[in-house]
């Protein structure tokens, strides 16, 4: 009972967190957010609220009606609205940090807009349609002395360093195998519209879903793939060259074998029937054991790790949790800020903040990253035999 007290008040907390009042001491952090997109409210609007550095300053769509609403039930203080929203939110000398959820195939155009304008931009993954523009934007945000940060969340929670912690223990010995599964059923989130089936936007399951497996796969493995050996996708009913799933099997450096399976829209049985609730789990085996994860890529409302190793005869398994750092057995514990109840994206905005303030954040994701995370994927879709996403047209002007 006190198990389903517990479960219950942690959701309750991440999704309605108690505010903190805004650090009188320092200058906060002022962000602008570009459309006001669905992921939003859970990657900032609700983080911010229990950030003492951060105000949600404004935010711009192609509509101000939606702009205004969104501004209204999220206590945003600013809404822009038009075909040119977007540029006087980048514009506003109020802004200090740009959040960009816009459609994959836009990242890199008002990316490298806001940078120009010299607003930091927290980037909404994957970073961009090729790894050729995501190297582009690294560049550039590097000249200009600006922070640029891919928004991988899940690579911000302590749970995913507690299970890379545990492969480097040699608890279950060499690493022979990483599996990542990432499905979702057919309706639960995706409307057969979605722009994640747009092409020209850079739609695909493998830059949504696969974005997260091919980032924990290389993660864990602490290396880049060499290969792909084998990849086969889904294709989507109106556009052949789009993936609504993926199966892939990569080779790591120590004859470790990574393979990822994605979907965007599981089919249910007999039309009404799901076939699975939605799913992301890793299996990681080794000489010695093997460590199953359950729901790495949001662990805060549920997660757990469970470890088996063979004694013998003898097998021996234990569960853990990891819903805050104090979890963490050990690593810079006394360094890594965050309750149990703080989401993957409080955690990021918190090291987002942090750099942009002068402090290290614990952990980070680096330009060099999220362009092998890019190059890693369009290995992907090459082997697959799928065009890589279409690059932008956009140009920055001299």
């Amino acid at each position: 009972m006190t198990s389903i007290f517990v479960f219950f008040k942690r959701v309750y907390t991440a999704l309605n967190p108690p505010v903190t009042l805004i650090s009188a001491q320092d200058e906060p952090i002022r962000f602008g957010v570009l459309s006001a997109a669905r992921i939003t409210p859970m990657a900032l609007t609700i983080p911010a609220k229990n950030h003492p550095e951060v105000i949600v300053a404004a935010v711009a769509a192609r509509s101000l009606t939606r702009a205004q609403e969104f501004a209204k039930k999220w206590g945003v203080e600013k809404a822009y609205g038009g075909s040119d929203a977007y540029q006087q939110l980048i514009d506003d000398p109020n802004v200090d940090a740009i959040y960009n959820p816009l459609p994959n195939g836009l990242h890199y155009e008002w990316t490298m807009k806001a940078l120009a304008a010299g607003k930091h931009v927290l980037l909404e993954k994957p970073s961009a349609d090729t790894a050729d523009e995501t190297k582009k934007m690294f560049d550039f945000a590097k000249e200009k002395g600006l922070v640029l940060l891919e928004a991988g969340h899940y690579r911000f929670h302590p749970l995913i360093h507690r299970v890379k912690q545990i492969m480097e223990s040699g608890e279950i010995g060499a690493i022979k195998s990483i599996e990542q599964i990432f499905v979702i059923p057919r309706g639960v989130y995706l409307k057969p519209d979605d722009i994640r089936y747009d092409f020209a936007l850079g739609g695909g399951s493998m830059m949504d879903q696969g974005y997260y497996a091919i980032n924990c796969l290389r993660f864990l493995a602490s290396s880049e793939p060499t290969s792909v050996i084998s990849a086969s996708s889904l294709p989507h009913e109106k556009d052949s060259r789009v993936d609504v799933g993926m199966t892939a099997s990569l080779a790591f450096p120590n004859d470790i074998i990574g393979s990822v399976s994605t979907h965007l829209s599981v089919p249910p049985r007999f039309g009404f029937i799901p076939r699975t609730l939605p799913k992301t789990d890793c299996k990681i085996i080794g000489e010695k054991g093997e460590i199953f994860v359950n729901n790495w890529v949001v662990p805060t409302f549920y997660h757990y790790i469970e470890v088996t190793t063979k004694d013998g005869d003898k097998t021996k398994k234990r569960v853990e949790k990891v819903y805050s750092p104090k979890d963490v057995k050990t690593g810079p514990v006394n360094e890594w800020k965050g309750e149990n109840w703080w989401t993957s994206y409080r955690f990021q905005l918190e090291a987002f903040v942090a750099k942009l303030k002068g402090r290290e954040p614990v952990t980070w994701i680096s330009a060099e990253d999220s362009y092998a995370n890019l190059k890693a994927i369009e290995m992907v879709y090459e082997k697959a035999g799928l065009p890589l996403r279409p690059a932008s047209i956009f140009q920055l002007p001299a």
